[in-house]
């Protein structure tokens, strides 16, 4: 079902933020991680973003698509009331 499967994905990207979260305390000493698109993409990835899409997907393809929903979201007007990964997790499995 699609429903479960934005869910999925939604519950996929918090993991990400999460994780990237911890890579940014620890790594980076709490440096704001201007390429973090390409950290979650990667981490996704590698988490199996591919089997809840149902086809493969590049850390390259998904970090780009990252970065332009998170740009959309943020400009979107009015602001959407539903948290980032779940307003993008709707979007990945509606556009990838």
């Amino acid at each position: 079902m699609a429903a479960d499967r934005i869910e999925a994905i939604t519950t996929l990207l918090v993991q990400s933020e999460e994780a990237h979260g911890v890579y940014e305390r620890s790594e980076l000493d709490g440096v704001y991680d201007q390429d973090w698109p390409r950290w979650y993409a990667a981490y996704a990835v590698e988490h199996g973003i591919g089997a809840l899409l149902g086809h493969d997907v590049t850390v390259d393809e998904l970090a780009a698509f990252l970065a332009s929903s998170s740009a959309e979201f943020q400009q979107s007007e009015p602001k959407s009331a539903e948290p980032w990964a779940t307003y993008t997790a709707g979007r990945i499995a509606a556009e990838l």
